[in-house]
Order: C-alpha cells, then sequence, then structure tokens
C-alpha cells in the first residue's frame, strides 16, 4: 500500500530470517507476441579480470605512445601497468580535436558510463600540469566516495614520474628560469579535498586537486582572492550532469562561471554520461563538443509497470513508453505499447504492490542466475525493508557455496567489532547475500546490494542489473542527473558482459517520471562573485552575466530583471551594499562571512541570529550549547520530531542544558504540550524560526549522545529516528562544524572561533575529551579507545611503547559478544587481531614521535 500523498510505497515489512514459511518470488513470463529475447546469459564472475581497453588496431594513434599526443614514457608505462593499453577509436578522435592537446580549447564531451570518458580527461588535465612545473589544476567530482577513488587512480597514474625527466622537454628550456632546481617540485602531488576537514588548502600544497564541488569552489575562492588564481591552467567538471541538480547545480555552474570570467588561459573540460544540452554547453563554455554512444558493454533499458516489462532503451523511448502508458485508452497518445516479459502476481501479502514484486522477481531471477544485483530503493527505512523481503526468497545459507558463506560470516564478526555495532537487520540478511556494503558485494560476497541514491551515487557499483524501486527518492522524484548515475551502473567493462535496467513505476508517478525527463537549468547567484569581489559593480556585473549559462538560455531583459531583482534582495538581507554614485557594491561582513561558510542566504542570516545569541552569553559549564551551535541547520523543516521522546530526554537534562534552552527560548511546557497532540504555529517568520530551534535541539541531543559514545543503533531507538538519520547527522556535522568555525573567523569572532574549534576533535572523534588523543590512532575508534583507557593505556606515548601482545586480551575484550569460536577460528581471530595490534603500536609511535617534536620546538623556541 502506499503511505500518504507522497506514494512512498514502503511500510516497514517485519521478517524473520527463517524459512519456515518461505516466500517465493513471482515468475516472469515471455509476453505473447512480444519480439523473442536473448537467450541466457553466458557465464558471469564479478571479478573477472578483463583488461580495461581493448588491444590496438592497426591505427597506430590508438596507441598513447604515438608521438602525437606527446606523452612522456613514465605516463604511457604507467597507464600499461593498469591495463590501459590502447584507447578507444572515439578517444583518439575526441583528443584529437581542435586545440585541445596544447590547451587552446575547451572541451565538452558526453560518453556513455563505462566508455573509458574519464581517460580522456585525465590525459588533458596531465598534459597542463606536466608542461609547467607551476601549473595547478583541479578536478571536480559530486561524491566523497568519488574523489577519494580518484586520488588513488591517479596517484597510481602519476606514480614514479619526474617533471626534470619529462622526454619531451628541450635541454634548452631545462637551463632556464623554469626549470631551475626546485626538489620539492620534481612529483607530481595528487591531494583530495573533501569533508569538514579544517586544513585550508594552499596551491602550495598541490599540483593536482580532486576535490568535492563545494571544496573546489572554496578552492578557488581563495585563490582569487589572494591572486595566486593565475596558475591554475587546468579545471576537469567531472559528472557535468549535476549542472542540472536542484541543489548543488548552482555552485557547479557558479564555480564554472568564475573561471570564464578570469581572463586567463584555463583549459576547462566538462564530460558526463549523458549531457541533453550539450550544444548549449558548448556555446557557454565556448568549447569543442564530441559526443559518442559507444559502450564496450551493451545496455538494455526497461520499464516496468503493472507487471509489465517494456523496452526503453533510450530517453526518447522511455518518454514515449510513459506517455503512452499515461494516455487515456483512445487518446492521441496512440496505442498502449507491447510488453516483453510479464510478472505474474504474487499470492503472498508481502508482494501484493505490483512495485514491489517486481522488484523482488528481478532481484532473484539475477542472483539465481549467478550475477549481481543493485537496488535503489526511496528511503533507508524502504531499503531495510527490500533487503529483508529479498532475504526472504534468494537462496540460504545452506543453498550457498560453504566458501561465500564462511566470508559472509567473516563480514558479520567484522560489522560487529565497529563502534556502532552491528545493526541487528544486517544480521538477518548478510547469510543470504543482501546489504549495503560496498567492498563485499564488489569482491562477491554479497550478490545484492540495497541502497538509497545519495548512499551509492558515489560508489562504483556496477551491477548486471539495476533496479529502480520507484521513481522516488525519499519525498522527492529524483532528479535527472541522479537517474543517469543510478543507470549508468549496470554493465561495467571488467565486470560484465551485459547491462539491465529495470525503472519500476507506480500508477501514480506516471506523470512525474514524464516530467523528470524535462529539467530546466538553475538560476544565477551573486553573493560569492561580489563577496571575493569578482565583481564589484554593475558593469562588472553585467560582464558576469555574460559568461553564465543562463545567458545562453533566457531573453535579455529576464536576465536583466533577474540580476536586479537578486541585488534587491541581497541589500534587504544586508549581505550586500550598494554605491549607485560610485557604482561600486560589495559584501558585508555577514556576506563575507555566509560564503567563507559555504551556507545558503537563509540559513547563513538564521546561523547569524544564533550565534550572536551565544556572544552575549555562553553556556561553558556543559556541552550543550556549543554542541547546539555544530549542529546542521539545512532541511530542519524536514525533521520529524518524536515529541514524547523529546519530552523524556529533557526532563533528565541538568541545570547547565535547561540554561541553554531557556537562553534559545526553548519551554519544557511547549514540548510538554506537543507530547500531548499540541501543534505550533508557524504563520509569522519568528514563529518559523522558533520551531527551527525545537528541531535543532532535538539534534543536538542526539549529537550529545553521539559525541559521549552512545552507539548510532542506541541514539536511533532513544528519539525514534532511523539509524541512517542519525548517521548521516554524525557525518553533516563535522562539515558544519568546520563552516561555523570559518564564519566566526570572518565575523572577527575570534574567541567564539577557539571555542568551536575545541569542539570540533570531538565530532571527529565521536569520543568524550579524555580519549582524543588515542582516537588519532589508526584502528582506534571511540569503544576501542575507552577499553584501552580503561585497561591501563591513557595515552598514545603508552601504546608506542607496548608490545602488540600486550595488546591482543585488550583487542579480544574489545570484540562484541558472539558464540563461542572453535579452536581453528580463535586462532584466526587472534591471529588478525594481531596484525591490527601492530598497526596500531607502528601508528602510536609516529604520533609520538611528532608529539616530541613538538614539544622540543616550543623549548627551543622558549
Amino acid at each position: 500500500m502506499l503511505d500518504g500523498v507522497h506514494g512512498i510505497q514502503h511500510r516497514y515489512i517485519q521478517l524473520s530470517n527463517t524459512k519456515s514459511t518461505p516466500l517465493v518470488a513471482s515468475r516472469i513470463d515471455h509476453a505473447p507476441g512480444a519480439p523473442p529475447v536473448s537467450g541466457e546469459p553466458s557465464e558471469y564472475s564479478q571479478r573477472q579480470a578483463w583488461a580495461a581497453t581493448p588491444t590496438a588496431t592497426i591505427d597506430p594513434r590508438l596507441s598513447l605512445a604515438h608521438p602525437g599526443y606527446g606523452l612522456p614514457q613514465k605516463l604511457v608505462a604507467n597507464l600499461l601497468s593498469l591495463c590501459i593499453k590502447s584507447i578507444y577509436p572515439w578517444q583518439k578522435a575526441c583528443l584529437l580535436g581542435p586545440g585541445l592537446l596544447n590547451g587552446e580549447r575547451n572541451l565538452v564531451y558526453s560518453a556513455p558510463t563505462g566508455g573509458g570518458k574519464s581517460l580522456v580527461a585525465d590525459l588533458l588535465m596531465l598534459k597542463r600540469v606536466m608542461e609547467d612545473r607551476d601549473a595547478k589544476a583541479i578536478l571536480v567530482l559530486p561524491y566523497v566516495a568519488l574523489v577519494q577513488e580518484k586520488v588513488r587512480w591517479l596517484r597510481n597514474v602519476v606514480s614514479g614520474i619526474s617533471r626534470r625527466d619529462l622526454d619531451q622537454i628541450d635541454e634548452d628550456d631545462k637551463k632556464g628560469s623554469f626549470w631551475a632546481p626546485r626538489a620539492d617540485k620534481d612529483t607530481i602531488r595528487v591531494v583530495g579535498f573533501f569533508g569538514g576537514s579544517k586544513i585550508r588548502a594552499a596551491w602550495a600544497d598541490f599540483d593536482v586537486a580532486v576535490c568535492t564541488i563545494e571544496k573546489a569552489n572554496s578552492l578557488v575562492n581563495t585563490a582569487i582572492e589572494d591572486c595566486t588564481i593565475s596558475k591554475l591552467r587546468a579545471v576537469v567538471l567531472d559528472e557535468l550532469h549535476m549542472i542540472d541538480d536542484g541543489h548543488r547545480g548552482y555552485l557547479l555552474e557558479l564555480l564554472t562561471t568564475k573561471l570564464l570570467c578570469l581572463g586567463q588561459p584555463i583549459q576547462i573540460i566538462g564530460m558526463s554520461a549523458t549531457l541533453s544540452n550539450i550544444e548549449l554547453l558548448k556555446n557557454w563554455l565556448e568549447a569543442h563538443s564530441y559526443e559518442t554512444h559507444y559502450r564496450p558493454i551493451p545496455i538494455h533499458e526497461h520499464l516496468v509497470y503493472d507487471g509489465k516489462i517494456y523496452a526503453a532503451e533510450t530517453n526518447a523511448s522511455l518518454l514515449k513508453t510513459l506517455t503512452q502508458l499515461g494516455s487515456a485508452p483512445g487518446s492521441s497518445a496512440g496505442q498502449s505499447p507491447q510488453p516483453l516479459r510479464i510478472i505474474k502476481p504474487s499470492a503472498h501479502k508481502e508482494l501484493q504492490y505490483p512495485v514491489r514484486n517486481a522488484v523482488v522477481a528481478l532481484a532473484d531471477e539475477t542472483v539465481r542466475a549467478g550475477h549481481g544485483v543493485l537496488i535503489f530503493s526511496s528511503s533507508r527505512i524502504g531499503c531495510e525493508s527490500d533487503a529483508l523481503l529479498l532475504s526472504q526468497v534468494l537462496p540460504g545459507p545452506e543453498e550457498t557455496d560453504p566458501a561465500i558463506q564462511e566470508k559472509r560470516q567473516d563480514l558479520l564478526g567484522n560489522l560487529r567489532s565497529l563502534t556502532t555495532g552491528l545493526d541487528p537487520k544486517l544480521e538477518k540478511t548478510i547469510p543470504f547475500g543482501v546489504a549495503f556494503h560496498p567492498k563485499a558485494y564488489d569482491d562477491g560476497i554479497l550478490k545484492a546490494c540495497v541502497a538509497t541514491c545519495s548512499l551509492a551515487a558515489g560508489i562504483n557499483l556496477p551491477a548486471r542489473r539495476v533496479i529502480l524501486n520507484n521513481a522516488r527518492m525519499g519525498r522527492n522524484l529524483v532528479g535527472p542527473a541522479m537517474l543517469r548515475q543510478m543507470r549508468g551502473r549496470a554493465g561495467r567493462k571488467g565486470k560484465d558482459e551485459v547491462g539491465e535496467t529495470y525503472l519500476c513505476c507506480g500508477k501514480q508517478d506516471l506523470e512525474n517520471v514524464i516530467d523528470l525527463m524535462h529539467a530546466d537549468l538553475p538560476e544565477l547567484a551573486l553573493l560569492e562573485i561580489i563577496a571575493i569581489r569578482l565583481a564589484t559593480s554593475r558593469e562588472s556585473i553585467d560582464h558576469y552575466v555574460t559568461k553564465t549559462l543562463l545567458y545562453q538560455s533566457a531573453e535579455p531583459d529576464s536576465i536583466h530583471q533577474t540580476v536586479n531583482t537578486s541585488i534587491t534582495r541581497l541589500q534587504e538581507l544586508e549581505l550586500i551594499k550598494v554605491d549607485d554614485f560610485e557604482d561600486e557594491i560589495q559584501a558585508t561582513q555577514l556576506g563575507k562571512a555566509i560564503v567563507a561558510s559555504s551556507l545558503e542566504p537563509e540559513d547563513g542570516i538564521f546561523i547569524h541570529t544564533e550565534l550572536k545569541r551565544a556572544l552575549q552569553a555562553i553556556v561553558l559549564d556543559g556541552e550543550m550549547h556549543v554542541l547546539y551551535q555544530f549542529t546542521p541547520v539545512q532541511d530542519l523543516s524536514e525533521v520529524t520530531v518524536d515529541w514524547s521522546a523529546f519530552l523524556n530526554e529533557v526532563q533528565q537534562l541538568d541545570d547547565s542544558s535547561h540554561r541553554v534552552m531557556s537562553f534559545l527560548g526553548l519551554s519544557p511546557g511547549v514540548i510538554n504540550s506537543m507530547a500531548l497532540g499540541g501543534t505550533m504555529s508557524e504563520a509569522t517568520a519568528e514563529q518559523r524560526e522558533t520551531v527551527r530551534r525545537y528541531h535543532r535541539f532535538y539534534l543536538a541531543l542526539q549529537l550529545r549522545d553521539l559525541c559521549n559514545e552512545v552507539p548510532v543503533h542506541r541514539v536511533a531507538e532513544k528519539f525514534n529516528m532511523h539509524r541512517g538519520s542519525v548517521q548521516r547527522l554524525a557525518e553533516t556535522c563535522q562539515g558544519f562544524a568546520a563552516g561555523m568555525v570559518r564564519f566566526c573567523e570572518t565575523m572577527g569572532w575570534g574567541a567564539m572561533a577557539a571555542i568551536l574549534d575545541h569542539f570540533s576533535d570531538r565530532l571527529k572523534a565521536g569520543a568524550r575529551a579524555d580519549l582524543l588523543a588515542l582516537a588519532k590512532i589508526t584502528f582506534v575508534k571511540s569503544r576501542t579507545a575507552r577499553i584501552l583507557w580503561d585497561n591501563g593505556f591513557k595515552t598514545v606515548a603508552s601504546i608506542a611503547n607496548a608490545d602488540p601482545q600486550e595488546l591482543l586480551p585488550v583487542l579480544m575484550q574489545a570484540q562484541p559478544n558472539k558464540v563461542k569460536l572453535g579452536a581453528t577460528d580463535e586462532q584466526k581471530l587472534c591471529d588478525k587481531l594481531l596484525l591490527k595490534a601492530k598497526v596500531m603500536v607502528d601508528s602510536a609511535n609516529r604520533l609520538w614521535q611528532s608529539e616530541l617534536l613538538e614539544e622540543r620546538w616550543a623549548f627551543e623556541e622558549e
């Protein structure tokens, strides 16, 4: 059944992992009159070793060693060691486009996921870096996991390359000042920037920066302000389709527009698996464009509706199918399309809903054929429901290869040892090969990976089949960018020989999915370019506007009106000052602080009000007031508060925390009234801010528990929150905390910045203050740190000077309670923990040596 008007299809399904009354997945039959379907898929292994690209053909330019590409021999050798023996014909044609190899032209291109599109950008970017010892490059990716993966890849690509030894550098050039001996610049340094790190990146820290969109934007802002941006020679915008994203697309456009306004030779390389507006982007970037539909792995796309599977090989055919299905009988849309296969209805009550029945049937068919399947569910609760349901129909432990089953038990053991503990639901699903665990899935331990789009979009998870369980992710429809990202996971070279995607759609979302295929471009943002002084007058703003993507697609009068409206609004919010007589526009201190902390203007103003309150009287005899300042403010309206749980926590607060509530204007009486079924008015702006404070304090109480070593699952149970939501809070608050520190520094509130900076370490460690030093040691999380402390290992030095054998009993104690192991398994565990103990001792030694050096330097300075 559907939940409410939002069409979220999942209710939590209570299932056990016993097979006393087993569920059976529905049969999928060939549809009468449909064209014949190809035979059974060929033999498959998720870890089958394939070369990343095919062997060279008779065309010598398909070899990267060809002199026309001007690549050093060491770089070609590194790529060869990574199984890139040659390039595809489309890659050759793209690289040899006019002005690309020498950096004179920008490039925007589209190539399917798995077709080798990243290699083109990597080569162009590295050529720019290797041409000039001072050159810098930035590679922009949307997700942290992609940044981490790309950093590892690029470090392997440039390993052992010295700028002194590049083949194409003439001896005469080496004698000039450009090649003056600088030992620290010989290697190509690849550095990743993401998350809530307190370290401020400078050009001196890297040659190639791999960044999230937010970090890249911050890096460019800093370089513009301190005038070091002139060293930038290349910027790669991977996943350029993210420019359509409703939340982060504007930032990607803003970053690109700033680069276009600089008037210096920066080669911009934009790419994506699907760019429906490639001509528009080409004009915007003044770029050469290239488009290919080549994929080394064929992909078959399908739409599943009302138990029927339809072909949808392209966006156009999908749109046509949706339109025909959504039209009334006899309408102008034409006859209904012919299905390829039909999924039989299920007799089980858990599978009565056609979408859920289709997902289970398709996943079961995939796994029983020996393949991997990736399922995107609409929410975290939906993931749990789908995983539990699948565990009822997939082959059980008794039907699984004993070697695989042993690895699944090892995985369960590893998860139990984590600080957060093992989720009871995973205890049920992992023995049946179902969970969200990318590495275990990639290793073939799991066959079905169930995730939300936000969890899996940034991780390389190829699958034989990708199934979208409805077009909704959370309350909203997935955006076009995320839809393409998910579909792009099907069938990857070296992993499978074919790929299939299935969008399982309910009747209520049919029209919405049609709208999904047509996305508007983001609007214009001005505050940031004023804050970094890239535009300081109406004239310079007009010049900036001509470089925006909006300028390529809207009428001039409309753009002019948008600019005036934006400037007026920023003035009203007191984020900029406009001197019409001098034609000068500048950001206020608050405007600069909002930009520095990467906040939306409305959220920044709310934070400003909150921090000004705290400056008047911050409560420091407890931790609640500081933790409240670290609690993220984005999307607070979507926080579901269990007012009874809230009331229970408030009744147990100490005097310090009650003073914080009073200072924030929060009343236990209001919380009691809400717990009894009352409501809070949100008619005025002041009332809406009050509601935000209640929601924020509710999250701050959860953050307090997380910082005091309470496991995630217990916090979730206490506050009646989903475990994933609590985990996301723990992750989000680290980046938000770093933003709050920058906000205070920009506002000139040094003392407040220092207080927040001190507490941010506790957020990262998830531990009390006494464990912060221990938590810096490799493998030591809050739970292990507490057990070490309780056993007398209270300092880094004590662990650095310990024998690994001494730590073994402590690590055994840190293992969760479980059934008694046999002698062989017990020895395996001891060996594994001993290796971990050795790594911990080595890590502690490095930290201890650093501490000794710092003490020595401090002593010498005195």
